[in-house]
């Protein structure tokens, strides 16, 4: 079992920053990917980041390239999403998830787009940006 704990949400107002973290235990990190969702009333949950199990690629949402970046310290078992100018539609749970295929599939710098193919995942930390 793998258990995430996000952290790091609150309320900012727009152009504002925030990073949320992502803390791991319960399995090895460094053979996870990690990805960032997103889940705003009434839409899909949908990634924002990922980063893959090696950290030699990152893959970015349209909606937030430019804007948020992940990154993953292995020794401390934490993936963090950096955001900046933020905006009111990035408001949304933002949930931290793990993918443990690639590292049985032996795709090292792979990082999935579909929330399904992740296998675990935390409780969700509120971001609301304010106008």
């Amino acid at each position: 079992q793998v258990q995430l704990v996000e952290s790091g949400g609150g309320l900012v107002q727009a152009g504002g920053s925030l990073r949320l973290s992502c803390a791991a235990s319960g399995g090895t990190f460094s053979k996870y990917a990690m990805g960032w969702f997103r889940q705003a009333p009434g839409k899909e949950r949908e990634l924002v980041a990922g980063i893959s199990l090696n950290g030699a690629t990152t893959y970015y949402t349209d909606s937030g390239k430019g804007r948020f970046t992940i990154s993953r310290d292995n020794a401390k078992k934490t993936v963090y999403l950096q955001m900046n100018s933020l905006k009111p539609e990035d408001t949304a749970v933002y949930y931290c998830a793990a993918d443990l295929d690639p590292f049985y599939r032996g795709r090292y710098s792979f990082v999935s787009r579909m929330s399904a193919e992740y296998d675990y995942w935390g409780q969700g930390t509120q971001v609301t940006v304010s106008s």
